[in-house]
């Protein structure tokens, strides 16, 4: 019997936990799992939300961290961490993605002497000012199984000097729980709440301190979702340090950007599946928006996730208000097409490769 010490900490690893802790579930009789979940992300309502859209059973240990810098958390975890480890001496610690709960579970799992797999091996921004890249390099450093989502991926890891024979091409297990929540989504009642029509709107997200933590930046990027609301409305689910930046800045969003708290995943699944555009700085949303066939712009200067530019429907546009407004009237002049293909193995079945992958090393 295998003994699996499941790692969740913020949103992103929820999507990304959630079918392999059911497909573990399926497995039973060859896999004891532990679910652990960090505190990265500590609003109750929140968590609670994600937990039980997708079908997540409750943690079976909260570390209960809360926030503070990168440096703090990541300390505060691993120091949390070590003794769940000593206890329940597993024979593998899975993490997925890049948030600092992954590193450092990682990290002290590797010191421990147990197998760390990390799901979402490879990707690279090369950018090294984001915090997620850290996180990406070390904790693939620190993996004996890396359980990667695309070609480029592999690649990256080949390039870094990662044995051939710990790399797994195992596909995207983000769109395990799109595809598996998908059909869910049509009892939402989100479209009506917000009085909005399928395809007549854009979706926002963004987060991510170089667009929000700056005033001008944030201001510009502002100004620019309020010209594109010129042409259909725009929604944004609202990060709560976007929300406290605006404040800060004093900026207000004119009326016709529609600003709305933060979704749960089937709310939000509902509410991005049924949009004309989308327009983030979120890495999930790029693989989102290519499966769903949903024209999206990434307001970064880079992606980690360049096989939705080769093969999907997002492109890169930085943070030019100009640009993002050209590069809108440009998809939105497009006719809508249900003609697109995902790339390799992101098919509802990297769950299954990845347990296949965790049984057979």
């Amino acid at each position: 019997m295998l003994k699996v010490v499941n790692v969740v900490g913020a949103r992103p690893n929820f999507v990304k936990i959630a079918p392999i802790v059911a497909e573990m579930k399926r497995r039973r009789d060859h896999i004891q799992q532990i679910l652990v979940h960090t505190g990265q992300h500590y609003d109750d309502a929140m968590s609670e939300a994600f937990f039980r859209d997708l079908e997540i059973p409750e943690a079976d240990i909260n570390l209960g961290i809360g926030s503070g810098s990168h440096t703090q958390q990541s300390a505060s975890i691993m120091l949390a961490f070590e003794p769940v480890l000593e206890r329940e001496k597993p024979d593998w610690v899975v993490v997925t993605g890049d948030v600092n709960s992954t590193f450092a579970c990682a990290f002290v799992a590797s010191r421990c002497g147990i197998r760390v797999a990390h799901v979402e091996a490879g990707l690279r921004s090369f950018d090294r000012t984001m915090p997620e890249e850290f996180n990406r390099i070390l904790t693939d450093q620190l993996s004996d199984l890396l359980l990667t989502p695309s070609a480029d991926a592999d690649d990256n890891l080949a390039r870094e000097g990662i044995p051939k024979d710990r790399i797994v091409r195992v596909g995207n297990v983000m769109i395990d729980s799109l595809l598996r929540a998908l059909p869910r989504t049509k009892s939402s009642s989100v479209l009506e709440r917000l009085n909005l029509e399928p395809r007549e709107y854009a979706i926002v997200t963004m987060h991510r301190p170089s667009n929000v933590d700056d005033a001008v930046v944030l201001a510009e990027l502002i100004k620019a979702l309020e010209t594109i609301s010129e042409q259909l409305p725009v929604v944004i689910p609202l990060h709560p340090r976007t929300r406290a930046n605006l404040s800060r800045f004093g900026i207000n969003p004119s009326s016709k950007v529609r600003v709305i708290e933060p979704l749960g995943y089937l709310d939000f699944l509902a509410l991005l599946s049924q949009a004309r555009l989308a327009l983030t700085d979120s890495g999930g949303i790029q693989e989102e928006t290519t499966v769903l066939g949903i024209p999206c712009l990434t307001m970064r200067e880079n992606t980690e996730r360049p096989v939705t530019v080769t093969h999907g429907t997002n492109v890169i546009v930085g943070r030019d208000p100009q640009r993002i407004i050209d590069e809108a009237r440009v998809a939105l002049a497009k006719s809508p097409s249900a003609d697109h293909t995902p790339p390799e193995l992101w098919d509802g079945r990297a769950s299954k490769r990845i347990v296949d992958a965790l049984l057979s090393s």
